[in-house]
């Protein structure tokens, strides 16, 4: 085996890859020498780039089933192949449960968990008909396997996601692998609307056994292992990125350090 962690001539989408943790994703792939494609409903300010590689971008509304297989059909006549796909795109702003709106849940419903099935579905289309088959990864949150208040509908999305990539692990395999990553708590440029200031991030952080919030490169390493040679017999897996978790609050209830 070369190095596992060469990409070169492999091509990789990653949604919402233009900023934080995709952004992070973006760079770790294209550092790894593959042709990275972005997508987004607006491009970037700049592009992620390794020297002079840069990431291309193609517009796209993930929740909209007719942009994606425009995006697919213009990655696979543009580069003939498919190799990776993170579905990366996401999140929720703060809502309370009992007064959200049906409108506004079935809308973070659909962004989170719709969105990844309807271009899981496009990507394996494709990625099965390639002789060495392909690699998706679904990027997860600490919110799907702990109370989520205030993002309950994203919470549950995500928990659907996860259950999500087992099932098509087994659907279809042996040709594609599918597998998750559990982000935990990452410090990204918009880390304050959720920590707070400075101090709080620290605080935050201290609760966290490694004593640091993630980075989206932390995230980005987990997915380059996922999508290389290394994890050939990894399928169906949830890696859990977030520092050993959180501590748990009875802890500090019962001043026990």
């Amino acid at each position: 085996m070369g190095d596992p962690m060469d990409f070169s001539g492999k091509v990789v989408l990653v949604t919402g890859g233009g900023k934080g943790v995709g952004r992070g994703i973006s760079q770790r792939f294209l550092q790894g020498g593959a042709e990275v494609v972005i997508c987004g409903r607006n491009a970037p300010d700049s592009l992620p780039a390794h020297g002079a590689h840069e990431a291309v971008f193609l517009p796209c509304d993930v929740r909209d089933l007719e942009q994606l297989q425009a995006m697919l059909d213009t990655i696979v006549e543009r580069f003939g192949r498919l190799d990776v796909l993170v579905n990366n795109a996401g999140g929720a702003p703060h809502a309370e449960a009992a007064t959200a709106s049906p409108r506004f849940s079935e809308s973070i419903i659909r962004l989170n968990l719709l969105a990844p099935l309807n271009l899981c579905q496009l990507a394996n289309r494709v990625m099965q008909a390639q002789p060495q088959g392909g690699a998706i990864i679904n990027i997860c949150s600490v919110s799907a396997t702990r109370p989520s208040p205030g993002t309950a509908a994203y919470g549950a999305a995500k928990a659907g996601l996860l259950n999500l990539t087992r099932s098509l692990a087994v659907e279809w395999a042996p040709k594609v692998r599918v597998n998750a990553v559990t982000a935990g708590l990452i410090l990204t440029e918009q880390a304050e609307l959720h920590y707070g200031d400075a101090a709080g991030m620290a605080r935050v952080a201290a609760g966290i056994p490694l004593q640091r919030l993630a980075t989206p490169g932390d995230i980005g390493d987990a997915c380059l292992y996922l999508a290389s040679p290394l994890a050939s017999y990894v399928s169906g897996a949830d890696i859990c990125v977030h520092g050993g978790g959180e501590k748990p609050a009875f802890l500090d209830a019962a001043g026990v350090n």
